[in-house]
């Protein structure tokens, strides 16, 4: 059984949130969570959360067992992005883009 969990329009770029999504794809969800902890990225905190909702959703809904469950999916894909303008030099303007992601997490049971 897959469980899923989601979460949009979070304020940091896909592209930062895929290195963090790489170092935890295919790892049981309790390790992923302790390795999320103590890695210093913006992103990793943001995962982290998801996973502990997709672990709750498990519990809960689904009534499994925390310690059975690994990571099979996490992607971050891009949201919409903020065109904020600057003033710049000679009377122009520069563009300031503000990026946003939206990330999912698929957790499954290990099979026996």
């Amino acid at each position: 059984m897959d469980v899923r969990a989601h979460v949009k329009h979070l304020p940091i770029s896909a592209q930062k949130l895929r290195l963090v999504c790489d170092q935890v794809r295919g790892m049981d969800a309790e390790e992923a969570l302790v390795v999320l902890q103590f890695m210093p990225q913006k992103g990793a905190a943001f995962l982290r959360k998801l996973i502990l909702s997709a672990l709750a959703n498990a519990e809960n809904n689904f009534e499994l067992n925390r310690q059975d469950l690994y990571i099979k999916t996490v992607y971050a894909n891009e949201g919409p992005r903020q065109m904020r303008y600057k003033a710049g030099a000679r009377g122009r303007y520069k563009p300031r883009v503000k990026p946003s992601a939206h990330l999912a997490v698929v957790l499954s049971e290990y099979e026996d």
